[in-house]
């Protein structure tokens, strides 16, 4: 049986997740700034890149990793990771002026914050859904609402710092959290029942695999395929928002950093929110509709912040808002249909598509700098991102062709124990 303590410190560690994974597309005018960083739009793009291939390794790896040393371990270095990612930013400040040492104190800090997030939130959701057995769902849903809740406050937070002429009070402000989160977590057992996989050629053979192959023989189904494809889609799509919103409302549209911080924090905020309207209202609304609303919904949000005006702060915030309704459920639905859908493979569902979502990431992270620096402004790329949601529309009909709708918006996690196969 979980103790409060150890409920209360899984939620907060979420929260505090949530922060660290947006401080750097929050702080993006900081990057970019003459006065500061000064990195040109491929070099901002590319400090993204350590962020992507750790974030792709830690959740590729995670179950395996907890399976072999337990998830409070896996969770503990998590956190170490996270601490090292803000506390390599705050170095970087000093310096921010060369370069030639800067910037690689950049990609070092994104590369910790991507192992972070890899090894921390799926083992958050491991705690979660083995300490509130009766109440699963609900208990996942409000980690999720958490870790959104974190999201949305980073920029917020980044306006006020910047307000008061210490931007570095958000990366500070973090590992003040980290430091608490992990003297309090090195106290609490963190102990789940772990569920041990057959052996090869003894006892039952795994559900979906009725010739009892061992599952490091079995293939991956295509199927899967569709849905890795749509993950980099959302992923592409995602990251167009979360971090060229900004330097588009600033540097093309005239607005001021608080006004561009404040439609991040609206777009972080509607993605939560919405999250938690389509799993509530999913007895009146079957989550198979939105899966094939959403992305139509994100094109035209999309179609409307290429066509901002300039000066036009009211806007541009209710632009971000829209793109945040359109992006919401669509990442943690494509991971429940694909645990319905893949039951051969139901243990590397969540990691092989938060995997290809991270590589979405990355494409728009990094691709988009070279485009900018070749004179393309930022309006025809995210023209071009309405596309790509189109795609990815067509593609949620045959993700969910005559498929019921999964049990739940939000996927459960398997148990620390189980090991995903290879």
């Amino acid at each position: 049986m979980a103790t409060q303590a150890e409920i209360r410190t899984v939620n907060a560690a979420a929260l505090v997740q949530g922060i660290a994974l947006v401080t750097f597309p929050a702080a993006s005018t900081i990057f970019t700034a003459a006065d500061a960083y000064h990195l040109s739009s491929s070099q901002y793009g590319t400090i993204f890149v350590p962020q992507v291939v750790l974030a792709i390794a830690a959740s590729l790896l995670g179950s395996k990793l907890s399976a072999r040393f337990g998830g409070k371990r896996v969770y503990l270095a998590g956190l170490l990771a996270d601490l090292a990612s803000m506390t390599l930013l705050l170095v970087s400040r000093v310096v921010m002026t060369n370069q030639t040492v800067a910037f690689p104190l950049l990609l070092a800090a994104t590369a910790c914050l991507g192992a972070g997030f890899g090894l921390t939130v799926p083992t958050l959701n491991t705690f979660t859904a083995a300490f509130h057995p009766q109440a699963v769902d609900q208990a996942i849903l409000v980690l999720n609402a958490l870790l959104g809740l974190g999201t949305a406050l980073a920029p917020l937070l980044v306006a006020i710092f910047v307000g008061l002429g210490f931007w570095v009070g958000l990366p500070l402000f973090v590992v003040v959290q980290l430091v608490v989160l992990l003297l309090v977590s090195l106290r609490l057992p963190f102990q789940v029942e772990t569920v041990a996989t057959p052996a090869a050629g003894r006892g039952t053979p795994a559900p979906g695999n009725p010739a009892g192959r061992t599952q490091r023989q079995a293939q991956i189904p295509a199927p899967f395929w569709v849905f890795a494809g749509f993950a980099t889609l959302y992923g592409f799509c995602e990251t167009m928002n979360g971090n060229w919103s900004q330097i588009d409302l600033t540097t093309y549209l005239g607005l001021s950093t608080t006004v561009a911080s404040l439609a991040l924090t609206v777009f972080w905020a509607v993605v939560t929110l919405g999250r938690v309207l389509f799993a509530a209202i999913q007895q009146w609304f079957p989550s198979r509709l939105t899966y094939h609303l959403l992305p139509f919904l994100l094109a035209v949000a999309f179609l409307l912040i290429a066509a901002l005006p300039k000066h036009a702060p009211v806007l541009s915030v209710l632009a971000f808002a829209l793109a945040g309704l359109g992006c919401s459920a669509l990442l943690p639905l494509t991971i429940s249909f694909g645990q319905e859908k893949l039951a051969s493979m139901v243990g590397a569902v969540a990691g092989g598509v938060i995997a290809f979502y991270q590589l979405g990431y990355g494409i728009a992270a990094f691709g988009v700098g070279p485009l900018r620096d070749a004179g393309i402004a930022l309006s025809a790329i995210f023209a071009a991102s309405a596309g790509v949601a189109v795609i990815m529309g067509a593609l949620s009909f045959v993700v969910a062709h005559r498929r019921r709708s999964p049990a739940s918006l939000h996927p459960r996690p398997l148990p620390v124990g189980f090991a995903a196969p290879s």
